[in-house]
């Protein structure tokens, strides 16, 4: 009922936001596929914006990296290159540690525990994101991540020399310490990079193995579920200070839709991917309990790391989180 009352908000805010600014165009990067999840709950934010503000806002959403490449989108909002755009946070932890609060390894290994680790993070990474020049919209997180490899993996001594795709400092770190080589791999690269053996494995979720269909380069896959990372979609605040207050309004109306929308997709997807994988020829089971109890310990490892890095800050997140446990 609360979702048809806000789309019924939306309806009714069509017809009260302003119509003597001139109609804006916002180009939306994101780094994945259209096929992807996240790229259609930001295609639908999209239409609800540009329908909810009567064109007085038409968002253009440029999946694939098409528009900036994965690594380049925040910056290119933050300067205002672009007026809004979604990426993955956690990408940019050499900015700022905290931004890896959603890939600390086994802290929040469920759907219901990373929702519960977001409630406690937002009013952190809202103002940091702020300080940035960024105003925060909605996220919507990515399926338990698991272990890809081109090959059977039974412990972290099979993993050692492995050439392993890394998207953030985690899963360099991960790299590290499990003795695998990490290569920085943007996510719209990934099927080029197994296929020609740039790379041999990865840390991921199962959307992003069925999408990129890596079953053509890669073998197993290891429900590991390590943790959960999220995308962000933000707003210039430039842009944002420019923007009516009536048409302000809609977008955050359509912002809470979409993370609704993507939280609940992220569930359905989740099995849905894992069985596509299978299907496609690959492996798919839960990894061993040597392997889990070794990576277990790993993880205790760049949780503390993780915390002497972020201080007061990251302690008050994993307190704050405890706490709702």
């Amino acid at each position: 009922m609360k979702k048809i009352a806000l789309a019924s908000t939306i309806a009714a805010l069509c017809f009260s936001a302003g119509t003597l600014q001139a109609a804006e165009k916002w180009d939306m990067p994101m780094a994945y596929s259209g096929s992807n999840y996240h790229s259609a709950t930001g295609e639908e934010f999209a239409r609800c914006v540009t329908t909810g503000t009567g064109g007085d806002i038409a968002i253009t959403t440029h999946p694939s990296g098409s528009l900036f490449k994965g690594g380049d989108i925040k910056r290119a909002v933050q300067t205002g290159q672009a007026p809004i755009g979604e990426r993955l946070l956690s990408s940019h932890q050499n900015e700022n540690a905290l931004f890896g609060f959603d890939s600390v390894p086994f802290l929040a290994t469920s759907f219901e525990a990373s929702a519960k680790l977001w409630e406690a993070a937002k009013a952190p990474i809202s103002k940091l994101l702020d300080e940035q020049n960024l105003v925060l919209l909605y996220s919507v997180p990515w399926p338990p991540q698991g272990l890809y490899f081109k090959k059977e993996v039974n412990s972290v001594e099979d993993m050692k020399g492995t050439k392993f795709r890394s998207y953030n400092n985690t899963t360099a770190r991960l790299a590290e310490l499990t003795g695998m080589l990490p290569v920085t791999i943007e996510a719209a690269e990934i099927s080029q990079a197994f296929a020609t053996g740039v790379a041999e494995s990865m840390v991921s979720s199962g959307s992003t193995g069925y999408d990129r269909k890596v079953w053509e380069s890669l073998t197993h896959f290891y429900e590991v579920n390590a943790w959960l990372p999220r995308n962000y979609v933000f707003v210039n605040k430039d842009t944002w200070k420019d923007t009516s207050d009536a048409n302000k309004n809609v977008v955050k109306a359509c912002a809470e839709l979409a993370e609704y929308a993507g939280n609940w997709r992220a569930v359905q997807y989740t099995d849905f991917t894992v069985k596509g994988l299978a299907a496609g020829g690959m492996t798919v089971a839960p990894a061993g309990e040597k392997l889990v109890g070794e990576l277990q310990t790993i993880g205790g490892t760049m949780t503390a790391d993780w915390l002497k890095e972020t201080g007061a800050e990251g302690q008050a997140i994993v307190d704050a989180f405890n706490t709702a446990k």
